[in-house]
């Protein structure tokens, strides 16, 4: 992708972007509501055109709507509309059939782990366990390139690991997976490369370790006694206090911790539950989109 660009009437979505997808890795794409994520990802999918710009898919522009095209991509959305007194494997092999050269039922069962389910209905299958049967249709068609939007929202903790290693398991069948999701862990965990857009512009991408590692910011916490002593000045204007909680966020953090526990000796007092950690990719993505993690779909 080369420049792309999107507008709708006075509104500039999608403001010039440039990002490459390697063949065989996770590439996530993350950003808050109305950054131009979801534009950017129906361009890809060829659910929209764009007004500018270069788009290659698989050695296709999605912009033609090719056969040739649609045969090697699956895309998984937040939901599936599927005949719900269907069992699993009916509905896996109804979507093979969309396909010239479909991937084994077995093999598509077996990857996304619903092989003691195959004969249930639809209806009977917990949110996660759709959520699968959803990742099986996608794959149907044995997809080169497989987009996922938002595959583990609404999961509960157990669940959206299980998803996680679903997804690994893709990777080694040698697919090439574009996420789309809010949860910084999923995208740390998952991702070989994250970009991250903002108001139509892509303003960080890379490895996430990296991206973590540039920020050297480190936040440093502990418990201040009640009837404690007063902060000094050269600590007090960097910190944050909530419920006797104090938390300081430091680009110096062997300074700042100096400068505190000399303090808290120097006044015998115990600094309990101190705690420093570094800054991790929601961290990171926190500071460049000034965004809340607890938004809703685009």
């Amino acid at each position: 992708m080369r420049g792309l660009r999107k507008s709708y009437g006075d509104l500039e979505a999608v403001r010039g972007i440039d990002f490459q997808v390697a063949e065989g890795e996770v590439f996530a794409l993350l950003g808050p509501n109305g950054a131009g994520k979801t534009t950017t990802v129906e361009i890809l999918e060829g659910h929209r055109g764009r007004d500018a710009g270069q788009v290659s898919v698989l050695g296709h522009d999605p912009a033609l709507k090719q056969r040739a095209l649609k045969e090697r991509i699956g895309i998984v959305l937040q939901t599936t509309g599927v005949e719900p007194y269907l069992r699993v494997e009916e509905v896996i092999e109804l979507f093979r059939g969309y396909y010239p050269h479909p991937r084994p039922l077995d093999e598509i069962i077996e990857v996304v782990g619903l092989g003691d389910k195959r004969g249930s209905l639809v209806r009977r299958l917990s949110t996660g366990l759709q959520r699968r049967l959803d990742v099986a249709i996608g794959l149907a068609g044995d997809p080169e390139l497989l987009f996922l939007d938002e595959p583990t929202t609404g999961f509960d903790p157990s669940a959206r690991r299980s998803a996680w290693q679903m997804i690994r398991n893709l990777q080694a069948l040698g697919k090439t997976v574009f996420l789309t999701t809010h949860y910084m862990e999923e995208a740390h965990y998952l991702a070989d490369r994250v970009a991250i857009i903002v108001n139509g512009r892509i303003v960080a991408q890379g490895d996430p370790d990296e991206l973590v590692g540039d920020d050297q910011t480190a936040t440093i916490s502990f418990q201040h006694p009640s009837a404690g002593p007063a902060l000094p000045e050269a600590l007090a204007g960097g910190a944050a206090v909530e419920n006797g909680r104090v938390t300081i966020e430091t680009a110096e953090p062997t300074a700042t911790l100096y400068r505190l526990t000399a303090w808290a000796l120097q006044q015998q007092i115990e600094l309990q539950g101190l705690t420093v950690s570094r800054a991790s990719l929601e961290d990171v993505y926190l500071r460049l989109t000034g965004a809340s993690l607890t938004e809703g779909e685009e």
